[in-house]
């Protein structure tokens, strides 16, 4: 590239930066329409920036424009596969969209690439929540297939016990025994969809809560990883139930318990809810 070349490119690299600056002033303002604008004008002058492209998908976030929204948040991940915002609000977008699945595998990695770069941070706990609440939904829905399922099946067997005992077959129980003990089998078959409480060993001593990404100290103690740094920054480097010196690279991740969430939430969804 030439000097002249080089020079150009350099001074629309600093006008992008600035409008991306005016962006961010007008947006802080409430002045949507003038940050889409300035973070347009620098998406022109330097359109391989992928942190432009997720600054106007946040305007069109917050104008609940989910197309544009989606449509900016995936030339962003072309640009960085890694950018927690990008995956986040193309998730939310998707979610918007009536997406579920897809926009669900977006905030799960959202969430881990946020996990890995901040896992304290304010980010990783709003993408959970939307998450949880996603999971949530999606648990409503195949709950209620399963239960019409499980009715439908439930009254072919009643018809089908109806129809045998009604041949006269000596060998059979009587129809109110057989019926009930039916009763029993649907009965159990339903139960992974009832709420009820979560084991005490997959939740936080400190939140009380199920963990999400659970580490254990020295002391053979598991804390959910977020608010055990919030606590180590706050209020002392020590462990809040022994009171033992800790330090934050102290923290293993705890992968059995972790496996143990993962493991229970994909059988009873309800429970994320409960968080």
């Amino acid at each position: 590239m030439s000097p002249a070349a080089d020079s150009a490119a350099a001074a629309s690299k600093w006008q992008a930066e600035l409008l991306k600056q005016e962006g961010n002033a007008a947006f802080k303002k409430g002045r949507i329409s003038a940050a889409i604008d300035a973070y347009t004008g620098a998406i022109a002058l330097c359109p391989k920036v992928a942190v432009y492209w997720t600054n106007r998908a946040l305007c069109y976030k917050r104008r609940n424009e989910w197309v544009k929204l989606e449509e900016d948040c995936r030339m962003a991940i072309q640009l960085d596969n890694h950018s927690v915002k990008a995956h986040y609000m193309l998730g939310l977008a998707l979610l918007n969209n009536d997406e579920l699945t897809e926009g669900i595998k977006e905030l799960y990695k959202s969430l881990e690439l946020g996990r890995g770069a901040h896992p304290a941070s304010y980010m990783v706990e709003e993408i959970w929540k939307e998450l949880a609440k996603a999971k949530y939904i999606e648990w409503e829905g195949l709950s209620r297939e399963r239960a019409s399922q499980l009715h439908k099946l439930k009254e072919a067997c009643k018809e089908a016990l109806r129809n045998y005992n009604s041949l006269g077959n000596p060998a059979a129980y009587a129809p109110e025994e057989q019926l009930n003990e039916l009763e029993e089998v649907f009965r159990k078959a339903a139960k992974t969809d009832n709420p009820a409480e979560v084991p005490d060993h997959l939740c936080c001593k400190i939140t009380l809560d199920v963990f999400r990404d659970p580490v254990i100290t020295p002391s053979g103690i598991t804390y959910e990883r977020a608010v055990l740094l919030d606590h180590l920054h706050r209020v002392g480097k020590f462990d809040p139930v022994t009171r033992e010196a800790l330090e934050p690279h102290q923290l293993v991740p705890n992968l059995a318990i972790k496996e143990a969430v993962h493991a229970f939430l994909s059988e009873h969804g309800w429970a994320y809810r409960m968080r």
